[in-house]
């Protein structure tokens, strides 16, 4: 495994991420595995060498945070071996949701209880709050960070000016700065190198991409033609995102080379994003082994540049997606 810092910051993460949206219910979602199964694939991550960990509060209603709280605990060598991000936004009550003071307080101190620590490495806002405003927000993500219950703050998808707000607010009050974005991001949905990416690039802003497969789509040699109709796609709005020619081509390109190389597409698309300087870790959910496997395996799979521009030539813009 390789390993860099966050950012501008002084924390090191594992160049993988293990996203654990998959791991928690299957009564919230029915691709999510229960804690029985989740186990295996947290304790893998460990032994590869994976120390970075995303969940959220709204994952299987709390459930994620729960599962993977116990299976560090259990797997890892100490709290200090593993850097633990989770998120808040969404409403786990049914009730109060959003970024407002009250609830930022409140869910931060059950998502602790939850994973059963006393802080997490990074806290981060899940999406942009409109109704809110932002200097609320700031204030209070700063006030958990002075009590000691997150180390940094990050943020999720959005548009680029208003993760700029949130940057140009901070730094005006003097509080404390977002050192991360979790946005989506892969070989068939590049918009977020118009705006978002040279942003981070330029505030020193670390970038962990959210489903670097596009939900399976770059790993899939051969596609259904009704690939919206898999169990996942039915409750997972990132699969709103349209793939037309270009998006085949572009996967045809990936199995062209993972076939050339004798590795799996998944390695391939995901060996891209880890050559791109922005990028610090890519998020990546699995739910068999292999998927694992083939993410810790594109680590050390060095792509030459006339292999990254044969994968990068097909794009087409689209519409924007991933915000919501």
């Amino acid at each position: 495994m390789e390993y860099t810092r966050l950012g501008n910051t002084g924390l090191t993460v594992s160049r993988i991420c293990l996203g654990t949206m998959t791991y928690g219910s299957p009564s919230w979602r029915d691709w999510v595995l229960d804690e029985e199964a989740s186990r295996p694939f947290i304790k893998r991550a460990v032994e590869a060498g994976i120390t970075f960990f995303d969940t959220a509060d709204m994952y299987s209603v709390g459930a994620s945070e729960e599962v993977v709280g116990r299976a560090l605990k259990d797997f890892a060598s100490k709290r200090e071996a593993y850097v633990l991000a989770t998120k808040v936004f969404y409403p786990t009550d049914g009730v109060h949701g959003g970024l407002s003071r009250k609830h930022i307080l409140h869910a931060v101190d059950e998502s602790l209880k939850r994973l059963g620590t006393d802080y997490v490495d990074l806290y981060q806002i899940h999406r942009f709050d409109p109704h809110t405003p932002i200097e609320e927000t700031i204030e209070a993500l700063h006030d958990v960070v002075k009590a000691g219950k997150a180390r940094h703050i990050g943020a999720s998808s959005m548009w680029a000016w208003q993760f700029a707000e949130y940057l140009n607010k901070a730094e005006a009050m003097g509080l404390t700065k977002f050192v991360s974005m979790q946005n989506f991001y892969n070989l068939v949905y590049r918009e977020e190198e118009r705006e978002m990416l040279p942003l981070c690039a330029a505030k020193g802003i670390g970038v962990i991409p959210w489903s670097p497969l596009s939900r399976g789509f770059l790993g899939r040699k051969a596609d259904p033609e009704n690939v919206k109709d898999s169990t996942r796609a039915k409750s997972d709005n990132a699969h709103n995102l349209e793939y037309g020619p270009a998006d085949y081509a572009i996967r045809n390109k990936v199995s062209e080379i993972a076939a050339a190389r004798d590795v799996s597409n998944a390695q391939v698309a995901q060996a891209w994003m880890l050559h791109k300087p922005a990028i610090t870790a890519p998020i990546v959910g699995a739910s068999k082994m292999s998927h694992l496997e083939d993410a810790i395996k594109a680590v050390d799979l060095k792509l030459t540049a006339d292999e990254i521009a044969s994968l990068e030539a097909p794009y087409l813009p689209k519409a924007v997606k991933g915000h919501s």
